[in-house]
């Protein structure tokens, strides 16, 4: 029902920024639950951010807040993840998801998954 295609990743060394993307199908894209996960390796995945779909509700992981800002584009249907002043442990694989309500920024909530980019910063 819902597909999610990434784009935006790469290298970058420490303190530089990238901007992720993620397009997702379907006419109703200002309904779905939508979130930025990353996975590095030997590690679980874990929520970057989340946003609700009504914009409430904007769940931003210790780690990164300050750092990483979420916005949507509905027209385009895309969701981006601006990620500043990156460091060297925010190197992982990076996922949007969406779903069609949910309610914490954890990786089971989430039904619509993209391929995942990798992300990498040098120090």
């Amino acid at each position: 029902q819902v597909q999610v295609v990434q784009s935006g990743g790469g290298m970058v060394q420490a303190g530089g920024s990238l901007r992720l993307s993620c397009a997702a199908s379907g006419r109703t894209f200002s309904m779905y639950s939508l979130g930025w996960f990353r996975q590095a390796p030997g590690k679980e995945r874990e929520g970057v951010v989340c946003i609700s779909y009504d914009e409430n509700t904007v769940e931003y992981a210790d780690s990164v807040k300050g750092r990483f800002f979420i916005s949507k584009d509905v027209p385009a249907r895309t969701l981006y993840l601006h990620a500043n002043s990156l460091k060297y442990e925010d190197t992982a694989v990076y996922y949007c998801a969406a779903a069609h309500r949910a309610f914490g920024c954890m990786p089971s909530n989430y039904e619509y998954w993209g391929q995942g980019i990798q992300v990498t910063v040098s120090s």
